[in-house]
């Protein structure tokens, strides 16, 4: 492959919403030489149209509903059509050296349907270099790599995948997923076809965890904590683990503890306590509902 850098062997897809325009800047500053592909679920012509004014976008989609990361993944790989994609977070920083690393050792190990970078934070420190899937999760995460490492599950906020091989497989991600887990969810299935997730040691990323324009502190605390309960009890739910039980028993246990809690932690003010216990409860409560009536 004569050139790997350049638009026409891969395609970057990303999901935005409420996440301000200097973000977005910064992480498409180091990609604008590929294909790029932005799903936003926001609807937010404005940043559109600041986006378009300064750099080139293969397509550029305005959701009027919001159905999640996972949704906003698939939208973007189906319209892909170059011989590698890759899912970026809009709050995640790569060069494109170590783009061209990744597709690389793709190309390397046959066998592989997914590499991904290491990740660091704003500091530079280690933050993620593979680990393992959440139901084995009492497992130490590799954090210190002696080379390329074939690990259970990646950083979701970047992968690189053969395009094909995605499709051909029908391997998306399950729109189920609206926040959290939808990355171990795809993982776990590609080991499931005898197929590797390579973690590469030489190729980094900066993630930069989510920096997002919600006004609402309160609703900020339970929109994270809504969808993390919400879709891990769906993981192990889908993927009939031994930890769902004791998930389902640990909630029903709490749920009067919790009640009490709230009620607690209201007279003495904690109010983001208030809102974590209470969005948990109604995680359990719409899981419930939706899965197990």
């Amino acid at each position: 492959m004569k050139n790997l850098n350049d638009n026409k062997n891969l395609t970057v897809i990303i999901v935005l919403y409420k996440e301000p325009f200097e973000l977005i800047n910064e992480t498409l500053e180091k990609i604008k030489q590929f294909k790029i592909i932005i799903i936003d679920n926001d609807n937010n012509s404005e940043i559109k149209t600041k986006i378009l004014k300064k750099f080139k976008i293969y397509k550029y989609i305005l959701n009027n509903i919001n159905n999640g990361f996972s949704a906003g993944y698939n939208q973007g790989i189906k319209l892909s059509n170059t011989l590698f994609t890759m899912v970026l977070g809009p709050d995640c920083l790569i060069d494109k050296d170590d783009i061209v690393i990744l597709i690389e050792k793709l190309l390397l190990y046959e066998n592989s349907i997914i590499v991904t970078p290491t990740s660091y934070d704003n500091k530079n420190e280690l933050s993620y270099a593979g680990g393992p899937l959440p139901e084995n999760a009492d497992k130490d995460k590799v954090l210190e790599l002696d080379g390329d490492t074939c690990v259970e599950s990646a950083l979701g906020a970047c992968m690189l995948f053969r395009t094909q091989e995605l499709k051909k497989k029908n391997l998306l991600f399950d729109e189920n997923f609206f926040l959290y887990f939808s990355d171990d969810d795809l993982c776990r299935n590609i080991k499931l076809l005898n197929k590797s997730i390579i973690q590469i040691k030489n190729a980094k990323c900066i993630h930069q965890h989510g920096i997002i324009k919600i006004k609402n502190k309160f609703f900020k605390i339970y929109v994270r904590e809504f969808n993390f309960n919400h879709d891990m009890l769906y993981y192990f739910y889908k993927n009939k683990s031994p930890k769902y039980f004791k998930l389902i028993n640990e909630f029903k246990k709490k749920i009067p503890r919790y009640l009490i809690r709230i009620v607690v932690k209201f007279f003495l003010l904690q109010f983001k306590d208030v809102v974590k216990i209470y969005a948990r409860l109604f995680a359990f409560y719409k899981f419930k509902n939706k899965y197990l009536n």
